[in-house]
């Protein structure tokens, strides 16, 4: 079922690109009008945020190559009640797809690669579903959440391995700066009978030590998942259910030693349609934990030993369990050099699927890697040249790289390239699901190129990124439809080579108390193989993507208007009339207000305008809907 839209796309298109000129204009203009201001009068736009997803070691932003987004705990603080898929959603490159609401089977994309072909890790651990391939970011909770980094591209395939071809989303827990003791309560409520309370309790003393732990529940009735008239539908609602737990404590033992560990843990049910029976639903557990020693042995020089384990459990209830475990240990060392800073580090990982389903040949497999890397940041040349070897015992050697450098024209102005190799070894469904499970697939390897222009100031950020990625190999899901539309089956096939091109444009403002800018996606991801669907569109790649904010923030006060656009795309390669999803807008408003010194009120309002929408066809999205929650924090 595809549900009709106003053709306006030409317009909104042209808005979106209009209004993010106008802050690219004004951002040239913006020197000229600061003269002789006194610094301290300036707003607080923070150019040099520190981030070390994108080298495994702490950098500043101004100084990274390829595109890095950093989100803190005070965007987080927007979307109490929420799930890590609905922050990553929203931001520049990501597309997605939900099969229903909350909870529910859910797939993110970015820059045109898929969930499976970006690395999500959690406090450094790598977490997904051996079976699935990726990780079920909808089932994490963003209470539990301090902050999340977004790594643009292929160049964290040559730092982390396998499964980072589009990129890497590190999600860091409570806990990790623990500055004061305090204690908070949260409790919120919103449409579809939704409901959320939890507590978070943060010590710390002077001796080093710093202790953070943190309870959640969350829990809703939904909507129906599935289009009245389609395959497994159920005049019902589909709820969800979710507790969720995080704990970290950091020790400092002298200033050359420190250790600590941390966990971020959820236990979810989520109901869906399945046809006859109303009340089909699914158990999860979710989570991964780590352990670390860290010595600094000089200034800017250490070596780090971690020990993390991860896990994706999922029962139906109406047919297979699959349970996923991943251990690793890693070495990782950055010693300060003459010129330079070098980063090196030696890795172990077992994964392991235990699962009722037939057909699984193979359900254990081991990575053993190595990896060297160097550093350069001065005022003028940033570089950063990556080596890894990875060895796959069920798909053997694969070398990675990247090589990356970006000159500064002057303080304000830096212009960039890069280039990557990426690889990603099959999933255990893309072998052995059965009925479409092909254990003669060949693995995924990758090529990625990446320029960038970026111009920052005192007021603003903006940077143009334009990429070229080609893909060999790509492993595709080749669904079968009848003559009417309705899926009947498939089977998963190697595409010989798809090419992904495109332009990412983000600028942000902040101009005294008031907040507004913006992000534009241009993308073309095509099938390049000469077969039969050669020159088609990849599924849920929107070739046109574009979100617009403005807002108010002081002290006491933030609020944020914003909204985002989505172009049509298609759920399949093949480029039917059934698989088109049309395109579609979204206006959404939120705002925190603080009105006592302990107490906050956070509110949240999605979909204004009640745009009747599907991410893809056959399955239901959510009208207008709200959320509010209050917090009161001791301090």
């Amino acid at each position: 079922m595809v549900l009709s839209r106003p053709s306006s796309t030409t317009y909104l298109r042209l808005s979106i690109l209009s209004a993010l000129g106008m802050f690219a204009i004004g951002a040239h203009a913006a020197p000229n009008d600061i003269n002789g201001v006194n610094d301290n009068e300036l707003p607080k736009v923070e150019l040099d945020k520190i981030v070390v997803t994108a080298t495994r070691t702490p950098t500043k932003t101004s100084n990274v190559i390829a595109q890095t987004r950093v989100i803190d705990s005070e965007e987080l603080q927007r979307y109490q009640g929420q799930t890590a898929l609905e922050v990553l959603k929203r931001q520049p490159g990501i597309s997605h797809y939900s099969n229903g609401g909350m909870g529910s089977v859910s797939k993110i994309y970015m820059r045109g690669y898929e969930g499976k072909q970006i690395l999500v890790l959690i406090d450094g651990v790598r977490y997904s579903s051996l079976s699935t391939g990726s990780a079920t970011l909808g089932l994490l909770p963003a209470d539990q959440i301090e902050r999340i980094e977004v790594l643009y591209g292929a160049s964290g395939s040559s730092v982390y391995g396998a499964d980072a071809m589009g990129g890497v989303i590190q999600i860091f827990t409570k806990g990790a700066n623990v500055e004061n003791s305090n204690f908070s309560v949260t409790a919120g409520a919103g449409s579809n009978d939704h409901y959320t309370y939890g507590a978070t309790a943060q010590l710390t003393n002077e001796n080093g030590t710093a202790l953070s732990l943190s309870a959640s529940h969350n829990e809703t009735k939904g909507f129906n998942a599935k289009l009245p008239g389609t395959f497994g539908y159920n005049k019902d609602n589909d709820g969800f259910e979710s507790d969720g737990f995080s704990i970290a404590l950091n020790q400092r033992i002298n200033e050359q030693w420190s250790a600590g560990t941390s966990a971020l843990y959820s236990k979810s049910t989520v109901e869906f349609d399945n046809g006859a029976n109303k009340d089909d639903y699914s158990d999860q557990e979710n989570g991964a934990a780590q352990a670390f020693v860290d010595w600094r042995y000089r200034p800017e020089s250490s070596v780090k030993l971690q020990y993390g384990h991860s896990i994706d459990k999922l029962d139906n209830k109406f047919g297979d369990e699959f349970n996923t475990k991943q251990d690793q240990v890693s070495l990782v060392g950055q010693h300060k050099l003459s010129v330079g800073q070098g980063v090196y580090g030696l890795e172990y990982l077992n994964q392991s699927l235990d699962t009722t389903a037939t057909g699984y040949n193979t359900d254990d497999r081991d990575v053993k890697s190595a990896f060297l890397g160097y550093l350069l940041t001065n005022e003028q040349f940033d570089t950063q040249a990556n080596i890894r070897f990875d060895d796959n015992s069920q798909y053997g050697n694969e070398t990675t790289y990247n090589l990356g450098g970006a000159y500064h024209l002057n303080t304000n102005f830096r212009i960039g390239a890069n280039y990557a190799k990426g690889f990603r070894a099959p999933d255990f469904n893309e072998l052995y699901y059965p009925d479409s499970g092909n254990p003669d697939l060949d693995a995924e390897t990758s090529d990625n190129y990446e320029a960038f222009i970026e111009y920052k100031t005192l007021l603003q950020s903006t940077r143009l990124t334009g990429y070229h990625n080609k893909v060999d190999d790509l492993i595709n899901f080749n669904a079968i439809y009848d003559s009417e539309g309705e899926y009947i089956g498939g089977n998963y096939e190697n595409i010989e080579q798809a090419k992904i091109n495109g332009i990412t444009l983000t600028s942000d403002w902040e101009l005294n108390s008031y907040l507004f800018g913006g992000s534009y996606d241009y993308q073309k991801a095509k099938d390049d193989s000469d077969g039969i669907n050669d020159g088609n569109f990849l599924a849920i790649r929107p070739e046109h993507k574009g979100l617009i904010y403005a807002g108010y923030r002081l002290p006491s006060f933030d609020i944020r208007a914003e909204y985002e656009y989505v172009d049509n795309y298609y759920s399949g390669v093949d480029n039917v009339e059934s698989q088109l999803v049309d395109s579609y807008g979204l206006l959404n408003v939120s705002g925190n207000y603080q009105l006592t010194e302990n107490l906050t009120m956070t509110a949240r309002l999605d979909n204004i305008t009640n745009e009747k929408y599907i991410t893809l066809p056959g399955y239901n999205t959510d009208g207008i809907n709200y959320f509010t929650s209050l917090t009161y924090n001791w301090f």
